[in-house]
């Protein structure tokens, strides 16, 4: 009997020393410093309470930095991140390179609830390579009192001209509203995503079909000066340097009149607890000039695992978890319907608890069903994306632009200038690249 229980007891003490082992299983995973992420960090305890055998390990950075970080790390096959947060620029391009591990989800994820437009930009040849944590579009957020108060009623479907007399009427500095809030800090996904909409929708394109870059032809010369001279008549000191978050923290103490950014801003801007005009907001499409095409952009941030990832089956246990439709529903019942991430699910939209809590849902919708990445520019372009071209060379192109575009803002050098500047830079790396000679 002795020599029985000590058997029991080593065997007990093994088992022990097993699932102590399994504790250590640490999944590190990237992600962008955005308010829906810091929130699943903090409903990360759910999982690791359902998964006892899983540690989660965030390293949080701001987007810039969080792209470099991740983009350095993959193409060297570094092995520091388990998990990483990536949009659709990079999935189909690194998906194709074979970089990314296919994400095999079960019956109970419902693949088919994703939204379409999510669904494809994230999949290669049929095959999801990311999941979408949350998906958004770009549209006109405004203080409905202060147009109110000037006595115009703004469209659903707005123009650029009509924008800019609303900024004029609104501006109110002294009383530290300025007329119109946009993005101005460099970077591909920073200022550029933004000011690609908004040469798309002047008629413009990044290339034409035998991919000669476009950056000093007359659309990006007509966006780019209406822009300047739209934030410097009418948007905050500083706005060279403002991205999402900058605008978003500026917006919810009332300084801004008006926004044209990520849909995503709209549950943060409606939301009591951190906006002070939570209230006083209201939603339309993004403001066109010449043509509706591309004048808002299609993005999401979503979850992939490097192909050299050691622990596959735990990363994908987490980034199912993470963009599953009960962690839709954990967010609603912690936080309520307002807050849960957006533009991934139809069964959110069908949610009618979701439709009450939010008054953005139908433009937010709207505007992610109207975007489409392979007809984004008027004239034909040889690449996919609305706010990106989606090569390789785009992330270097795009900073390189981004910094001529917030160096033109600042006054630091002319429109034009800045134009010259980055038609060279472009056309060097394109050349480089063999797109032509």
């Amino acid at each position: 009997m002795k020599l029985k229980s000590r058997l029991a007891v080593a065997a007990a003490m093994a088992l022990s020393l097993c699932g102590a082992s399994q504790a250590a299983t640490e999944l590190v995973i990237a992600t962008v410093n955005n308010g829906h992420m810091i929130e699943m960090q903090k409903l990360g305890k759910h999982f690791e309470q359902a998964n006892p055998d899983i540690k989660l390990k965030w390293v949080t950075l701001e987007e810039g930095v969080l792209r470099q970080r991740v983009t350095t790390d993959i193409a060297t096959k570094g092995g520091q991140f388990d998990v990483m947060t990536i949009g659709m620029y990079e999935t189909p391009i690194w998906g194709k390179k074979g970089w990314l591990q296919e994400v095999k989800t079960d019956a109970a994820y419902d693949v088919d609830d994703l939204l379409p437009a999510m669904r494809n930009g994230l999949s290669v040849d049929g095959k999801l390579y990311a999941v979408p944590f949350y998906g958004e579009s770009s549209m006109l957020m405004y203080r409905k009192d202060l147009a109110d108060k000037a006595g115009v009623k703004v469209a659903d479907k707005p123009t650029w001209p009509e924008i800019k007399d609303l900024a004029a009427k609104i501006h109110d500095p002294r009383n530290g509203v300025y007329g119109i809030c946009l993005r101005g800090k460099p970077g591909w996904g920073d200022n550029m995503a933004f000011l690609s909409t908004l040469v798309n929708t002047h008629g413009g394109q990044w290339f034409d079909m035998s991919w000669k870059p476009q950056l000093e032809s007359k659309p990006w010369k007509d966006a780019i000066h209406f822009y300047v001279d739209l934030l410097k008549n009418y948007g905050p000191p500083g706005s060279s340097a403002n991205s999402f978050n900058e605008i978003l923290a500026l917006y919810n103490e009332g300084k801004c009149g008006m926004w044209i950014d990520a849909t995503i801003a709209a549950s943060f801007i409606t939301d009591p607890k951190q906006s002070k005009v939570a209230d006083k907001v209201a939603f339309a499409q993004a403001p066109t000039m010449v043509t509706p095409k591309g004048a808002n952009w299609l993005w999401a941030w979503s979850l992939a695992i490097p192909a050299g990832s050691q622990k596959v089956d735990a990363a994908r246990k987490f980034v199912s978890w993470a963009t599953s439709k009960e962690y839709i529903q954990l967010v609603a019942k912690t936080n309520g319907w307002a807050a849960v991430p957006t533009g991934t699910r139809k069964s959110t939209y069908a949610s009618p608890e979701f439709q009450k809590a939010a008054k953005f849902a139908a433009a937010e919708k709207a505007a992610i069903d109207s975007a489409n990445p392979n007809d984004s520019t008027l004239p034909k372009s040889p690449y996919v994306g609305v706010q990106f071209a989606a090569i390789p060379e785009f992330q270097a192109i795009g900073i390189a632009v981004g910094q001529q575009m917030s160096a033109a803002l600042a006054g630091k050098t002319t429109v034009d200038a800045a134009l010259k500047t980055a038609q060279s830079a472009v056309e060097r790396e394109m050349k480089k690249a063999g797109y032509y000679k």
